[in-house]
């Protein structure tokens, strides 16, 4: 239910010993949603994100999932200038391909910096720092006049919006319920992934007769656009919050005309904060946060199955869509017997963009799933009862891989490589966003630890797929590489959803009793809270 905007949510929901499995059983003067509390359990005060209005909320995580479309876009946009970039600079069209891979390397390595920082100084200061430098790395590649300069800028502005990545998967957990997660997780994720028709509008920018550099500029335009809008709009989200929640007070007391005993007494609320006092571009510093203790440590969480199958799955379908179907069909479309026009060579994005938008309406259906079948086991919720919806994805996406290399070895109509693009990016986004809230939803403890290992992992693997593709393919031909090894690849990650579906609680169970547990457990830092 949607509270009012005078009205504090309760609940008395409750995390079990094993992490991933939540008691959502129904206290009286409990909030509700599909009929179950409300987790996390917020703060009785107006300042604790949880209990922030619906509006506040959206527009905070419009306002970060914009931002993630805009660093992909970015990075992924000059991708149709690699052959002009080649002739350019008088270098091969591998080489120039460097000018995407080594920004979408920097753009994952950023989080390693930027995440630790963020829970030392805060969200606020650090999205809006981030935002300075991804301005400033775009300005620098409109000015470029060299591939080194080019290069230099690249890698500033991809590195500046690493954290745009991290940021919306934080903030979904600082100010969302559980039962939200899905949706919310899944706006992020279609703005990430509309963000790989970033060649479209790069390609149809030379198609007007224009630079290469307006690009760029048009970038930039949008960045500081959205640098405004964050400073307005995004309020610092951390927030220390009590882990148990406060006793529902007797009603056989309350019928019986018995006062509360002092125990019974709810807190004193505190006032919400004046707006003026939330626009300071700085937050308390947590003096408790090892920032860089925290850095070595987030590579534990290679070892979480859960964890390593996000890292896997945004990986590998970000090394055969983002990189992959941009880096080849461009090629492939302005040769015999196609020949299509450079200018037009971005269309391409349009096959992702269609499949995004099919996939959009079932958003919410892990969600929804998830809670029905919460209320058959008793009002517990399993991590793993949202994964059942990702059954159709688990095949759909290999197949349309497959179908792409098919098409592209033996020269078939170019309408097969836009339903190839499409069955793909249809199923990348439920396992995009379904493996991540599956993750979370495992783990509710160090989000921050695992997101950097998350984007650390996804660009390494990608950032591997895509580096010698070019190369890969002269060498073994486009089925081999992409309907062989590639197609391969994806189905044996997407097949771990079965895993997961019958074995993920045996896993949870086996991983609670390791050392990695009780490493973990020693630095727990619930969502939402900043020490």
């Amino acid at each position: 239910m949607a509270p009012h905007p005078h009205h504090l949510v309760h609940s008395h929901a409750h995390e079990e010993d094993l992490p991933g499995t939540v008691n959502l059983q129904v206290a009286e003067g409990d909030d509700t949603a599909y009929g179950q509390a409300l987790f996390p359990v917020p703060a009785e005060d107006p300042n604790d994100p949880l209990q922030w209005s619906n509006t506040k909320k959206s527009l905070i995580l419009a306002v970060c999932s914009l931002y993630s479309f805009l660093g992909n876009s970015a990075l992924l946009g000059p991708s149709v200038y690699i052959s002009l970039y080649a002739e350019l600079f008088g270098i091969t069209p591998t080489k120039a391909s460097d000018l995407v891979s080594y920004p979408n390397l920097a753009f994952g390595f950023g989080s390693l910096i930027l995440v630790p920082l963020y829970l030392k100084i805060g969200r606020r200061p650090v999205m809006l720092g981030s935002m300075v430098l991804f301005a400033a790395g775009l300005i620098g590649a409109s000015q470029a006049t060299s591939f080194s300069g080019l290069m230099a800028a690249r890698v500033i502005h991809g590195f500046g919006s690493g954290v745009c990545e991290a940021l919306p998967v934080q903030l979904v957990n600082d100010i969302f319920f559980l039962h939200e997660r899905g949706k919310r997780l899944g706006y992020y994720t279609v703005c990430l992934c509309l963000g790989s028709t970033g060649p479209l509008y790069a390609g149809y920018m030379l198609a007007g007769g224009y630079s290469w550099r307006l690009f760029f500029y048009v970038e930039f335009a949008f960045a500081m656009a959205l640098l405004i809008a964050a400073f307005f709009i995004v309020e610092e989200t951390s927030y220390k919050r009590n882990k148990t929640a406060t006793p529902p007070i007797s009603s056989a007391n309350s019928d019986k005309g018995v006062q509360p005993t002092h125990e019974e007494v709810l807190p004193i609320v505190p006032p919400r904060k004046s707006y003026l006092s939330t626009l300071k571009p700085w937050s308390k510093i947590d003096h408790e946060s090892e920032f860089w203790i925290m850095i070595p440590r987030c590579f534990t969480y290679f070892l979480v199955p859960q964890v390593l199958w996000v890292v896997t799955s945004f990986g590998i379908y970000i090394g055969l869509g983002a990189l992959a179907f941009n880096y080849t069909f461009p090629i492939k479309i302005t040769a015999p017997p196609y020949n299509w026009s450079p200018t037009n060579s971005g269309l391409i994005t349009i096959a992702s963009l269609l499949g995004y938008l099919l996939a959009i309406p079932f958003l919410t259906s892990s969600d929804r799933l998830a809670a029905h079948l919460t209320k058959k086991n008793n009002y517990v919720r399993e991590s793993e009862m949202r994964l059942g919806v990702m059954l159709p994805a688990m095949i759909i996406a290999p197949c349309g891989i497959i179908l792409y290399g098919l098409a592209a070895q033996h020269d078939l109509h170019w309408v097969s490589y836009f339903f190839a693009v499409g069955m793909d990016q249809w199923g990348s986004l439920f396992y995009f966003t379904f493996t991540l809230a599956y993750a979370v939803d495992s783990y509710q403890a160090n989000t921050s630890e695992m997101l950097i290992a998350m984007n650390l992992g996804k660009q390494a693997i990608s950032f591997g797929m895509g580096i010698y593709l070019l190369d890969w393919i002269l060498q073994h031909g486009y089925a081999v590489t992409i309907s062989g090894i590639f197609a391969a690849v994806l189905l044996l990650n997407n097949l771990a959803l079965v895993i997961f579906m019958f074995k993920g609680k045996s896993i949870r169970i086996f991983m609670s009793k390791t050392w990695l547990a009780r490493l973990h457990k020693r630095t727990i830092k619930t969502v939402g809270e900043v020490a």
